[in-house]
């Protein structure tokens, strides 16, 4: 299948705006749930004493969830039309659940922004566009939801449509959709209503069938990001043969017969076969997992990356880099985490905080510390080599994780450099 064939995208937004509502109303309208699994949301609906179907639980399936009408954990769900297929990440919206917010926009083409049209605009959703446009999402379908409420009125959905817009320039977001909707009754969801007559644009379903897909897997180089890179994550050894190495490819598309470089070692070779599950390939896109066989018998292992001689990553031990901050306590400068990237792993030391990100006015500020949920520029220096390229230009090459060791506890996600939408120092 083809990388435009699949559109992934992250409902994003603050608490109580209507995003699992709006996922439920898209699977249920677009016929993608089985009986038992409209039964099971009836039942749910049920005990918790709605009165109606509530379709938020189709995608609330934890317990906890359920009984708080609340969504905690990422809920990944699938769905198809005749002419695409989504994988739906339904991202909480309660502030402290930004850590996972982040990571079901870290493999995201869209980001599907929800809004509830009496409120307008809210801190936690200009966090979430924020943490999107930062993670290299580069197209908004902005849905203003319970406009049943307002009485369909216009003037109410121009306004909130023109601050969206604002924040979409100010995060550099290149294509914007604004809809009016009612997921609760599905006006404009799937199919359209006739309460929005003035309304002239696409339906839900609509912008997200005619969305630009596939820069999650890493961009290629003829799109403005990088050439081929495969970081290694096993080094497979099969008897009388010589070594192959396995990984995704990420960028430009791998070829046989590619002249590449293995870093960090620095040694050059070519590629001489290229092969999956299903057999050998004469090239292989982004996204797709191969096992590579080289022409020299280098000592390669797991967290090298093997890269093509034309502009390869930079190898390097301090890294500047945008870091959105999960921990309850604060980072401070001196603190010692453990790096993940890729397929490697490191220790690593903060050196300096330079600045903390103000969600409000977009600017940055000094700052000695970076507290819980916020966003920084941080610089970090790692006991090993690693092998990076600008979060701008390769999505996989370019972000990494921070861990707690004491707890092993996901406390950072980070970007390497300034993305575009933070002012350059």
């Amino acid at each position: 299948m083809a990388k435009t064939d699949l559109l992934r995208f992250a409902t994003v937004g603050s608490v109580d705006d209507g995003k699992s509502t709006l996922i439920g109303r898209l699977l249920v309208d677009t016929k993608q749930l089985f009986d038992d699994q409209l039964d099971a949301v009836t039942e749910a609906s049920i005990r918790r004493g709605t009165g109606e179907v509530d379709l938020s639980f189709v995608t609330d399936g934890l317990r906890a969830e359920r009984e708080q009408g609340i969504t905690i954990d990422v809920a990944y769900r699938y769905a198809a039309t005749p002419t695409r297929k989504f994988v739906i990440a339904d991202c909480p919206g309660h502030v402290q659940y930004t850590k996972n917010m982040a990571t079901g926009a870290s493999t995201a083409d869209l980001a599907l922004v929800v809004i509830d049209a009496q409120s307008g605009i809210k801190e936690q959703t200009r966090r979430h566009c924020c943490i999107a446009a930062l993670l290299g999402v580069s197209e908004f379908v902005v849905c203003v939801n319970k406009m049943d409420l307002i009485d369909w009125d216009e003037e109410a959905f121009l306004k909130v449509a023109s601050s969206v817009e604002d924040l979409a320039t100010a995060l550099g977001v290149r294509r914007v959709s604004v809809i009016p909707i009612s997921a609760l009754l599905g006006e404009n969801v799937v199919s359209r209503g006739s309460n929005s007559e003035w309304f002239e644009g696409p339906t839900v379903l609509e912008a997200l069938e005619a969305a630009h897909a596939g820069d999650w897997a890493g961009v290629g180089e003829d799109e403005g990001g990088t050439t081929t890179r495969l970081p290694v994550q096993w080094v497979i050894r099969q008897v009388g043969e010589r070594r192959s190495y396995a990984g995704m490819v990420a960028g430009a598309p791998l070829r046989s017969g590619q002249s590449v470089i293995v870093l960090p070692l620095g040694k050059t070779t070519t590629v001489s076969k290229v092969e999956t599950y299903d057999g050998p390939l004469d090239q292989a896109e982004a996204g797709i997992s191969v096992s590579v066989h080289l022409t020299d018998d280098f000592d390669v292992t797991r967290g090298d990356m093997i890269a093509d001689v034309l502009h390869p990553p930079t190898v390097t031990s301090a890294l500047e880099a945008t870091v959105c901050w999960f921990g309850a306590a604060p980072l401070k400068v001196g603190d010692r985490l453990r790096l993940k990237h890729t397929t490697h792993s490191t220790p690593a030391r903060v050196t300096a905080i330079a600045s903390v990100l103000q969600i409000d006015s977009l600017t940055l500020e000094a700052h000695d510390e970076l507290g819980e949920n916020q966003i920084g520029v941080v610089h970090l220096a790692t006991a090993t080599p690693l092998v990076v390229d600008p979060y701008a230009e390769n999505r996989i090459t370019g972000s990494f994780v921070l861990i707690d060791e004491k707890d092993n506890a996901t406390v950072a996600a980070g970007l390497v450099g300034l993305p575009q939408i933070l002012p350059h120092s």
